[in-house]
């Protein structure tokens, strides 16, 4: 129980607590105490055992995180003002508001009282005496205790300690921790109408399995040192980060967390959930948080869209105080990589986030019977709260239990070694269920969601009939409908209905039968959302298995579901079908009715199956079915066309079948193009255009090659015959061309095809420069870099100079589409400059280039900074070529400060060019005499490039051996003849055995080592 220091008796201290209105008394003692006045006037008292005493239930913590005034909350409490001499002690419940930016400097809440502040005429005492202590609550969660009436308010304002006061306080933790308070962190009040419902009251559970759920928190946290130390760094970074978490079902996502939240509760932090139904216009509003926040986004790869508004919220945040996104996914396939690519927001906030595969958290079998006595341990403090389950001995139960086989990989898994111990106990309290056979150490790890369904089938058979529905429904019928309800899910009542009516042994039965059935299972299940008809049995593959066993003997159920379906129904039976079907001991058989369902149901799954095959962990059964329709001779050629435009434009997973139906497409194309080439001649040439990028997707570069030459040949026949209709598409398909051909090495072949893009593109921007003058600067800009290639720089100067006149006219018509366009071409019209001996002009064009950047910077850092750095490590070159090396040494600088911070944020991306620039950096301090520091930047460059020559050898050790020649050259140049030889003696080894393996490319480069040492051992000792 929480209250007041000042109203307690010191930690340790007995207290007698009551109820008004209520009978009797109940003893407790302090175990925890703040400073009584301070800034943690607050106390934890611990109820003395008491069957008859009632249970407040579960308690969720919250903080303000913006600084939005008006927070409604509430507060109960027995203030002097209330009572009557001879009467008993009455209550007040009041009404308040919180304005996050009262009281902050001293760490408090002030609430401002809604109703007039009452007269009293008594001195020197306040008529809220006896408030101190009363919880204060913002909606559903408890952010402070009352502390005092607050002075000079008129009695209108209560002064009260925030709840992150007292989380930030270890001991305070603790003292929760050791009383069964799960670690769920401090949710954010004014977004918790968004956030997800956790885990039901602690006190009460409605059937074993639902201990097992993560929020719960049941089994203590272990492990993970490492990582959590990682995620904790990455936290207590400022502004917004991402990182995705994915591993299998059931190996510890989830419940990590929760732990971390936990964890991050001691700074400050809030945490938020959302809810799978949070609307996204409402997440954009996070962009208003002050306060440092952690997004868990649970099922990632099934909300792709919350994400999006996740970032677009982080866009517009201040980016003053972390605002961190974890993402929780079973894989980071496909959806991973077109969740990063969705908009232009999400490519530049989600390019950088780490991606981390959650390793089996019991690898080696030692640890796991530690990891299974403290799950049965936990589990069997935990039964007697299981409805049904209080008069068993548990810990006896738990104490007796001989030690299990957990050899097999599957009790890697901590989820299978905590349904295991909780499977065992459950055993022990059922006739017959504690069989001594013996069995494989692969069939225990297989079989335990069977065992744990067994006992949730009695907890179901009893509900059922409670709920009337038993014996009138059979059990086989009821437990379809659990395995429905779980399968597709139900938005309201009504929807509820409408899936039981698709059912052959529901569909004849009255209503009210119907909504018994859908109450039995809100009973069973409470919804987390509300609104919905039913909650989820968790763990999701305890559910998993229940489906699976359904449809493995009824596989016309999925069938029968998905008649009266939409399409969120549907997503969600593909996904969840797909998951039943990667358990093992299904053996396969669910994948062939998975496939044999899609291939069905094609015009009504097709959709659906691409979507779930790129988002889920086993999309297996979706691909061969996309395969078996792709390739499928009969397949109407309308239907193959739509398959296709559904695909993504770039998948891994899809990748072969894309190849196959873009193969299957041409090849009905090119039968109907030889029937009848007036008609189809131009989709011919789109299905050789499709076909080539997909060929080259696969590595299949001289097949793509193929295919593009073709498509330019009827394209090329087409523009001849009309012009206006077919010269943008023979534009466009030139262009593709000269990527293939630059792509296999044909790089003289790959300007001529450029060259005709270009032509063809003057003459329609010429035309119509509103809908072409884009298309024609970016194709003179990779003319121009063709020209470049080939060792034709003054015309490629050419080239650069028009495409980046056409691009400034863009640019001064609407700047936010095309100056970053108008940046790059100027980055690259430098370049070509200062090639050409044009150095001054050079200069110019990138001081230009930067002041755009720069600008793009200011506006969206996380997008333009990498860029910024580029054109200043570009603009100090131009600078020094010019002789001007101390406005040089500036400007690299201010690009190493850049990559400094880009490379803290993400090493793996920005390293190297950190190392770069240091390298650079070097160069320009020697040129101003600054040795001493130039040889700073040196060393640290070379430890870069030596830790990630160290991790990837071939990549970077030329670079390294680079950087330890350059090292020599400024040690010999300050003296340090020795350290200097012994830097470039490495420096020779590296490029010796560079030069062994590839001569030409490397043979150079050690003879200039060699004359560096050379040059060294001249020096002086």
């Amino acid at each position: 129980m929480l209250t007041s220091a000042h109203v307690a008796a010191g930690a340790g201290g007995r207290v007698e607590v009551f109820q008004p209105s209520g009978d009797g008394t109940w003893g407790g003692v302090v175990v925890w105490c703040g400073t009584p006045g301070g800034r943690d006037d607050a106390a934890l008292v611990l109820l003395d055992d008491d069957p008859a005493r009632p249970s407040p239930g579960a308690v969720r913590w919250g903080r303000m995180v913006t600084d939005e005034p008006g927070a409604a909350c509430r507060t109960w409490g027995v203030p002097d003002v209330a009572q009557r001499p001879g009467q008993p002690v009455e209550a007040v419940q009041m009404e308040g508001r919180i304005n996050p930016g009262s009281g902050f400097v001293g760490n408090q809440y002030v609430v401002d009282l809604l109703q007039h502040p009452p007269q009293w005429s008594q001195q020197d005492t306040s008529p809220w005496g006896g408030l101190s202590g009363a919880a204060v609550f913002c909606d559903q969660l408890l952010v402070g205790v009352v502390a005092s009436d607050r002075a000079h308010s008129g009695h209108g304002q209560l002064n009260t300690v925030p709840a992150y006061v007292l989380h930030h306080d270890p001991a305070f933790r603790a003292v929760l921790a050791e009383h069964g308070g799960p670690a769920t962190g401090l949710e954010a009040v004014e977004f918790q109408h968004l956030a997800d419902m956790p885990a039901g009251d602690r006190t009460g559970v409605a059937s074993p399995a639902a201990l097992l759920q993560a929020g719960r928190q049941t089994v203590p946290f272990h492990g993970r040192d490492d990582l959590l130390a990682d995620l904790l760094a990455w936290c207590a970074q400022d502004g917004f980060g991402a990182w995705l978490l994915h591993g299998p079902g059931g190996q510890g996502k989830t419940r990590l967390a929760h732990h971390l939240a936990g964890l991050l509760a001691a700074d400050n932090w809030a945490v938020l959930w959302p809810g799978s139904d949070a609307e996204v216009a409402e997440l954009r509003a996070l962009r208003h948080v002050l306060k440092p926040l952690l997004v868990v986004l649970d099922y990632a790869e099934a909300r792709t869209g919350q994400l999006t508004a996740l970032v677009e919220a982080a866009a517009g945040h201040s980016g003053t105080t972390p605002f961190k996104v974890l993402l929780l996914a079973r894989t980071d396939g496909d959806w991973w990589t077109q969740a990063k690519s969705a908009t232009r927001l999400t490519e530049e906030h989600l390019d950088e986030a780490l991606s981390i595969l959650l390793a089996p958290l019991e690898q080696a079998p030692g640890p796991r019977a530690q990891a299974y006595r403290t799950a049965a341990r936990a589990l069997a403090d935990a039964l007697p709260r299981v409805r049904g389950l209080a008069h068993l001995d548990w810990r006896a139960a738990a104490d007796a239990l001989p030690a299990p086989r957990l050899d097999h990989n599957g009790h890697a898994n901590a989820l299978t070694v905590q349904m295991t111990a909780l499977a065992d106990l459950l055993d022990t309290a059922t006739p017959g269920g504690n069989d001594t056979t013996e069995v494989s150490a692969v069939q225990r790890a297989q079989e335990v969601e069977d065992r744990l369904l067994g006992h949730e089938r009695r907890y179901w058979q009893h509900s059922a009939a409670t709920h009337g529905l038993s014996p009138a429904l059979s059990r086989g019928t009821l437990e379809k409908a659990l395995a429905a309800a779980h399968l597709v899910g139900a938005a309201d009542r009504e929807q509820a209905d409408r899936t039981w009516s698709t059912l052959p042994a529901l569909a004849d039965q009255p209503r009210d039968r119907r909504d018994q059935v859908t109450a039995w299972i809100a009973a069973l299940y409470p919804p987390a959302v509300p609104g919905r008809p039913w909650g989820a049995l968790q763990p999701d593959r305890i559910a998993e298995r229940h489906i699976g066993r359904i449809l493995d003997t009824d596989p016309a159920l999925a069938e029968h579901l998905i008649n009266g379906a939409d399409d969120a129904q549907t997503a969600q039976l593909l996904t969840i079908y797909s998951r039943a079907a990667a358990h093992p001991v299904f053996d396969g058989r669910l994948d062939t009715h998975l496939t044999s369902l899609c291939i069905r149901l094609p015009h009504r799954l097709i959709p659906h199956v691409i979507a779930t095959a790129v988002q889920a962990d086993h999309p297996q059964p979706l691909i061969a079915a996309l395969d078996t329709l792709t390739t499928d001779p009969t397949t109407d050629i309308g239907d193959l066309t739509t398959l296709y435009d559904l695909f993504p434009h770039s998948s891994r997973r899809l990748a072969r079948t894309a190849v196959h139906l873009a193969q299957t497409t041409n090849s009905h194309y090119r039968a109907l193009a030889k029937a009848n080439p007036d008609a189809y001649l131009p989709d011919l040439a789109t299905s050789l255009s499709n076909l080539s990028n997909r060929l080259g997707g696969v590595g299949q570069r001289a097949e793509g090659l193929a295919a593009m030459e073709e498509a330019v040949r009827i394209r090329r026949a087409l523009a001849e015959a009309n012009p206006d209709a077919y010269l943008p598409d023979l534009a466009t398909s030139l262009s593709n061309l000269s990527n293939r051909l630059g792509g296999v090495g044909w790089r003289t072949e790959g300007l001529a095809a450029m060259e005709e893009a270009v032509r063809i593109r003057r003459a329609l921007a010429e035309a119509n420069p509103d809908a072409y003058l884009p298309d024609l600067a970016t194709s003179l800009n990779n003319l121009a870099l063709d020209l470049r290639d080939v060792g034709r720089r003054a015309e490629g100067l050419v080239a650069i100079e028009e495409a980046v006149r056409h691009s400034r006219t863009l640019a001064e018509a609407n700047p936010d589409a095309y100056l970053p366009d108008l940046a790059m071409f100027l980055n690259n019209l430098a370049l070509h400059l200062g090639e050409v001996g044009r150095r001054a002009e050079g200069l110019a064009v990138m001081e230009e280039a930067v002041r755009i950047r720069r600008a793009l910077a200011e506006t969206n850092p996380d997008a333009y900074l990498p860029d910024l750095a580029t054109s200043l490590s570009n603009l100090s070159n131009r600078l020094g070529g010019v002789g001007w090396r101390t406005e040089g040494l500036a400007a690299m600088e201010e690009a190493v400060r850049i990559r400094r911070a880009l490379a803290e944020a993400n090493p793996d991306a920005y390293l190297l060019a950190l190392a770069t620039s240091l390298n650079n950096l070097a160069v320009r301090l020697g040129e101003v005499g600054r040795r001493a520091e130039g040889l700073t930047a040196m060393e640290e460059a070379v430890r870069i490039r030596r830790a990630l020559a160290e991790a990837n050898p071939d990549a970077y050790l030329p670079d390294l051996a680079t950087s330890l020649n350059n090292l020599a050259v400024r040690l010999g140049e300050v003296g340090r003849r020795a350290e200097g030889l012994t830097a470039m003696e490495e420096a020779v080894r590296i490029r010796r055995a560079l030069a062994e393996a590839n001569p030409e490319r490397f043979d150079a480069d050690l003879r200039r080592s060699l004359d560096v040492a050379a040059w060294l051992r001249s020096l002086p000792q």
